[in-house]
């Protein structure tokens, strides 16, 4: 089957996610490796988003797909009632690596069924109904996790259900919440706490957030947010629920996110970077008073494949992958060099306006003007920037550009060498934009 062949008739019987079908046009995927695609048509790409924010651990590593091998070998599948050894061997893994009494972890297949499961969760042991989230927020594409979310995507989904509260983050859009990290934290903790006094405390029983948002900026909190948070959540009997599924398994440096706060959320969600994408897996962490209500009380929730055996085999190995291989570490030293890179390119190229990442986890936002106003509206395109996107895969580049935007997110095997080079080629492409830059 040559390549358009193969093309057109994924497009003829398959439904592409987030897309006008009539205007997709799907990368030909043949192999993976290392940092690398490989189309059918022999393009080499450097894979600079992990394909979907999630191949942590680098593409086609010998050790995971050997772990597949052997558990197939072993039991294919198990019913979500049954103990298998690989349920045993994982379950503890995830309590040895989640901080403080994170002990418990019910398996999902992604990350919106490890958040919607969460919600469950929360509701149940708490008896109340109400939930927070923000508006620069992801949190999946079902029924409940699109009313979680805030960014545009849930405008198509909507009216949903009752209950679901948005809330501003510490970083608008046009303006702010003050000039310093201690200014923002305490103006924003005021007005939630304000918020939370018109909601009703005692009907709130949960707050979601990405502790550093994902697809909408990749923004890590101002310092002592996260803390006051924590803090101004338990006054009010709300849990804190960390999704973890973008910037979880060492994307930040960490294995969570949140770790770098020192706090600890009442329920942890997570997937992607849990098996590398290597196989679908989510799970949600509980600590052990919300685990303690359900030894005496239903969870009401489940599903055909929880702890499929199969997929936890993956995750065992992709773990041991990120801790044999240094990759946590790898991603906190590289972070200088994509901080370094970045400001190199905001100093060189006027469309720039700042690039931001913590650990290996990155973006870049590009500008219309000098008055720092972006390039495409909210939730909108410019020409410059399909141009730009174009132009990546061209010169063999392969990341996300949304809206004015683009992402900077590297398979966490990647050499400095190779992350320079995947740079050069962004500066490169910038040309693009800079020929948009109205000064």
């Amino acid at each position: 089957m040559d390549t358009h062949e193969m093309v057109e008739l994924c497009k003829k019987h398959t439904l592409y996610t987030w897309s006008r079908q009539d205007a997709v046009n799907p990368l030909p995927i043949e192999r993976t490796e290392g940092i690398w695609l490989h189309t059918t048509d022999g393009r080499k790409i450097l894979d600079f988003n992990s394909q979907l924010m999630s191949v942590n651990i680098g593409h086609h590593h010998p050790k995971v797909r050997e772990a597949f091998k052997r558990q197939a070998d072993e039991l294919v599948f198990a019913m979500p009632g049954a103990a298998t050894k690989i349920r045993a061997r994982v379950g503890k893994l995830l309590a040895d690596i989640a901080p403080g009494d994170i002990n418990k972890f019910f398996f999902s297949l992604g990350g919106a069924e490890a958040n919607e499961n969460a919600i469950r969760a929360a509701r149940l042991c708490t008896g109340r109904q109400k939930i927070l989230s923000r508006y620069r927020s992801y949190h999946g594409a079902t029924n409940l996790t699109m009313q979680l979310t805030g960014d545009p995507r849930r405008w198509a989904n909507e009216p949903g259900g009752p209950g679901f509260v948005k809330v501003m983050d510490p970083w608008p859009y046009s303006y702010s919440f003050g000039k310093t990290d201690a200014e923002i934290t305490s103006e924003n903790l005021k007005y939630l706490d304000e918020v939370i006094m018109y909601e009703g405390p005692q009907n709130i029983a949960a707050m979601i957030i990405e502790p550093v948002t994902g697809t909408n900026g990749v923004l890590a909190p101002p310092d002592g947010y996260l803390q006051g948070l924590s803090e101004l959540l338990k006054k009010h009997g709300i849990l804190l629920i960390c999704d973890e599924v973008m910037a979880g398994f060492g994307r930040t440096g960490k294995w969570f996110s949140f770790e770098h706060a020192g706090i600890v959320p009442d329920l942890v969600c997570m997937a992607k970077g849990l098996t590398s994408s290597y196989a679908p897996l989510g799970a949600v962490g509980m600590r052990d008073h919300v685990a303690k209500y359900f030894e005496e009380n239903v969870f009401w929730g489940g599903l055909t494949y929880n702890a499929h055996p199969m997929s936890l085999a993956v995750a065992e190995a992709a773990i041991g992958v990120m801790r044999d291989e240094g990759m946590l570490e790898n991603a906190t030293r590289l972070q200088a060099v994509m901080r370094e890179e970045m400001d190199r390119l905001t100093e060189k190229h006027p469309s720039v306006k700042v690039g931001r990442c913590i650990g290996l986890f990155g973006m870049i936002d590009i500008q219309k003007n000098s008055a720092g106003e972006p390039l495409a509206p909210y939730n909108g395109t410019h020409p410059a920037m399909k141009a730009l996107g174009a132009k990546f895969l061209e010169l063999g580049l392969f990341t996300f550009v949304r809206w004015s935007s683009f992402m900077c997110n590297p398979p966490l095997c990647i050499t400095e060498d190779e992350l320079r080079h995947a740079y050069g080629i962004i500066d490169e492409a910038l040309a693009v934009t800079d020929a948009a830059f109205e000064g």
